[in-house]
């Protein structure tokens, strides 16, 4: 199964782990999930922040 990584150090997708972990977010399922990585981890982290004021 293929997995994507986006590389926040340098903006570009990967097919696979190619750099440093703390490099890259992922992995994602898609490669169209992992170029909108950045979108999708600020909501995630946003939907986390309401979680946790509603607590």
């Amino acid at each position: 199964m293929e997995q994507w990584w986006y590389n926040h150090k340098t903006g570009e997708v990967e097919e696979g782990p190619h750099s440093l972990a703390v490099d890259r977010d992922g992995p994602f399922e898609t490669r169209a999930q992992a170029e909108h990585a950045p979108q999708i981890i600020a909501e995630r982290a946003r939907k986390w922040a309401e979680e946790e004021s509603s607590d």
